[in-house]
């Protein structure tokens, strides 16, 4: 006992020496930054405008970030004030040996140990780099500052800053177990070439597809990461499908791979022409939403690199349609006759508040009050119908805007309709209420390997991974099993 009473008594006496000599130490450019800094951080108000800074410049990524972070704050944050706070009263440093110019306005009345913003500073910076790397390399000195800026200003010893950052780690990693996806089977290994610093690689990247770049343009990233690759920009002046497919002859040529960066539509194009050239195909997400590369297990650009280097790669499905001039039209993700376009918009939108099931489901409500359902005849049978959506491989949930797919090699197309006709938007809301949307009256589903949409009037459109055309009277549609490889950081 009396060791640690006098070990304890050493940490005190060092705390106070390391105080002091921070305190009297001169910091070039600190006081006019570190103070209004701490200040910033109160309440979390730095950290939730960085959130949002994040979700509205990294797409669906930065999100996925900022919502780790947020989600990792708030768990250090009641650990800190319920637990930590509560157990050892430890009273706030003597404040005659730190500069008037460095301490805040306000002082804390709190209890010193440990720092709660330091704690909230180090989950939301740790919850950020555990979802994004990049995002995280960005808040992580930011983080620091804030931490450090409790000792410069005086509020806190340097021992409160460190358990209170050591909370907020520890806080990041329960989240990330808690938040972690469930684990899905390893898709089967394909054959694909291991191509070192991406040499053999040749990418095109769609500069005019989703969001603009924060601080590194996308093809100075792709070059970092796999710097052997050659590296072809497309601008909105540039024939998009031409340079894809001088891409993948070059890529042919050398005995590697075609690469895209780009939206769903852009990969879309890709994976047609990689399937005819007989290339493989690695995916880097550079659009809105990124359906391809999201049920791939790819979040970031080095996500897709690490799989090339490696040969990490596995075969998928292609969903075929018929077009309008007979041509066979692949679709990777999904395709659409109605109001699909909109719902999805409405859907993602709302899903980031309400969760995904319920965001489909209001969505739906919001859709049907203004579309316009259209005729068509399915197996033979005519039906008013406001939509009918068709998935590359069956999609998870009941909803009929449903995101996540387990298994891009299954086999089947995922077919599901909402009927229009009498009180159908009574039933549907029923179905809402209750839950019950999957033997909602007016809506089906069915797992097919082909399917035949009939009876479309001259001026229906449909939609496939975000592209819309007019739709011909007739149009079949079946799936290529395998068709194509891609790279997969989890085969």
């Amino acid at each position: 006992m009396k060791r640690r009473l006098a070990g304890a008594r050493r940490l005190i006496a060092v705390d106070r020496v390391v105080f002091g000599r921070i305190a009297a130490r001169p910091w070039p450019f600190a006081a006019s930054t570190l103070p209004r800094l701490s200040r910033a951080a109160d309440h979390g108000v730095l950290w939730f405008g960085a959130a949002a800074a994040i979700a509205g410049f990294g797409g669906t990524p930065g999100r996925r970030a900022a919502g780790r972070g947020l989600a990792s704050l708030a768990l250090a944050s009641a650990a800190v004030n319920t637990v930590g706070k509560r157990m050892v009263r430890r009273p706030r440093p003597l404040r005659d040996g730190v500069p008037v110019v460095r301490q805040l306005r306000r002082q804390p009345f709190t209890t010193s140990f440990p720092s709660g913003h330091a704690a909230s500073a180090a989950a939301f910076a740790a919850g950020v780099g555990f979802q994004s790397p990049r995002w995280g390399a960005l808040v992580a000195p930011v983080a620091a500052s804030v931490a450090f800026s409790r000792v410069y200003t005086g509020v806190h010893y340097p021992s409160d800053v460190l358990v209170g950052a050591a909370i907020g780690v520890a806080a990041a990693v329960v989240v990330r177990a808690l938040g972690s996806d469930r684990r899905e089977p390893k898709p089967p290994r394909a054959a694909a070439p291991a191509l070192d610093a991406g040499e053999g690689l040749v990418v095109v990247v769609n500069n005019t597809s989703g969001v603009p770049p924060l601080l590194v343009p996308h093809a100075e990233r792709l070059r970092a990461a796999v710097p052997k690759a050659h590296v072809i920009e497309a601008t909105e002046d540039d024939d998009l499908p031409a340079l894809l497919e001088k891409a993948a002859c070059l890529a042919a040529e050398r005995g590697g791979a075609l690469g895209v960066h780009g939206g769903d539509g852009t990969v879309n194009a890709a994976a047609a022409i990689a399937t005819r050239e007989g290339v493989p195909l690695a995916v880097f997400p550079g659009g809105t939403r990124n359906h391809l590369a999201m049920s791939l297990g790819v979040q970031e650009i080095e996500d897709t690199a690490r799989a090339v280097r490696n040969g990490q790669a596995t075969a998928i499905d292609l969903g075929y349609f018929t077009g309008v001039d007979g041509e066979r039209v692949v679709f990777v993700n999904t395709f659409s006759v109605g109001a699909y376009p909109e719902l999805v918009r409405v859907r993602e939108r709302w899903s980031r508040r309400l969760g995904s099931w319920p965001a489909s489901v209001l969505a739906a409500l919001h859709v049907l009050r203004t579309a316009e359902p259209v005729p068509v005849v399915l197996g033979g049978q005519r039906r008013l119908v406001w939509l009918v959506f068709v998935g590359n491989c069956a999609y998870r949930g009941t909803g009929v805007a449903p995101l996540r797919r387990s298994d891009l090699a299954d086999g089947v197309l995922d077919v599901r309709v909402v009927d229009a006709g009498a009180f159908a938007r009574t039933r549907l809301m029923a179905a809402a209420v209750t839950g019950a949307l999957g033997r909602s009256p007016v809506y089906s589903a069915k797992k097919l390997q082909g399917l035949l949409i009939e009876g479309l009037g001259e001026d229906t459109h449909l939609a496939y991974d975000g592209e819309v055309r007019r739709a011909p009277s007739t149009v079949r549609m079946a799936k290529s099993h395998k068709a194509l490889v891609v790279y997969h950081p989890g085969a």
